[in-house]
């Protein structure tokens, strides 16, 4: 099965769904990432580049497309729908993973609402959540507590950002637990990604 995932920066799609694709790469589905921009308004685009492919290595993701698109400043909705679609036709996923559209975080609701267009004919299309997320409810969960020490050390190849000093005063990695944590007792397990369906066509 091939596997697309759309994110805004570097971080945004392993901060989601890091877990389910650990267990996704385990099983060889083959995963695809789209990154619209290298972040280069949270941090250093060189730095941020590299650690978004150093990460890829550890999840084994086959390639990486990057947008190319300047972070906070993403253009209008047709050149994005464009260039996801014209990705869409080279993966041919059978499922795509993206930003949820309620999110405080311009980029991020910007995706989204480009990518429910250009995945018009994907029957599997779910939402991620991100730290910046709002009103963010998964009907999906997927337990990764076995797998959930491999994805806080995913999250620690973002130095750059993991050294941020956050109001919550939970660094990424933390949080990525806490998250998780809640995410489990939601879904009746210790710990959990959750997903909300955009599509999700069930094959029987």
């Amino acid at each position: 099965m091939k596997i697309l995932a759309l994110g805004a920066h570097p971080d945004d799609i392993e901060y989601g769904c890091g877990g389910t694709f650990f267990k996704y790469a385990r099983r060889g589905e083959e995963i695809y990432f789209m990154v619209l921009t290298k972040g280069e308004f949270g941090g250093n685009a060189e730095v941020r580049e590299k650690e978004q492919e150093e990460a890829m290595k550890l999840l084994g993701v086959k390639k990486i497309f990057w947008g190319g698109y300047k972070d906070t400043e993403l253009p209008n909705d047709r050149i994005i729908i464009s260039h996801i679609d014209n990705i869409i036709q080279e993966v041919d996923p059978k499922e795509v993973y993206v930003n949820y559209n309620d999110d405080i975080h311009q980029d991020h609701r910007t995706l989204a609402r480009c990518a429910l267009a250009a995945t018009r004919y994907v029957k599997r299309v779910f939402f991620y959540e991100d730290y910046t997320s709002n009103n963010f409810e998964p009907d999906i969960f997927v337990d990764i507590g076995d797998v959930l020490e491999e994805k806080q050390k995913l999250i620690q190849v973002y130095s750059s950002q993991v050294a941020k000093a956050y109001p919550t005063k939970l660094d990424m990695v933390e949080s990525v637990r806490a998250a998780a944590n809640f995410r489990g007792f939601q879904g009746k397990v210790k710990y959990a990604e959750g997903f909300k369906s955009f599509r999700f066509l069930r094959d029987i």
